[in-house]
């Protein structure tokens, strides 16, 4: 059973997550980068977003937690 302080803690992690890879994607798009390398920097961000939001998902239904509050 999840309790609503770590229900809280995965949404604050999730929210930050979020702002954090915006920033990053934001950042390839800022910097004049040639377009392959624009397009690779914005997959492997999009790999690692989607990680990190699967082992998120992954602590709230019992598995092994990735960030320890």
């Amino acid at each position: 059973m999840l309790s609503l302080t770590g229900m809280v803690t995965i949404v604050v992690y999730l929210i930050v997550a979020g702002l954090v890879f915006w920033l990053l994607s934001w950042l390839v798009d800022y910097c004049e980068v040639k377009d392959p390398f624009r397009k690779v920097a914005k997959i492997v961000l999009a790999i690692m977003a989607v990680l990190v939001v699967i082992g998120i998902l992954l602590s709230l239904v019992g598995g092994t937690p990735i960030f320890r509050p």
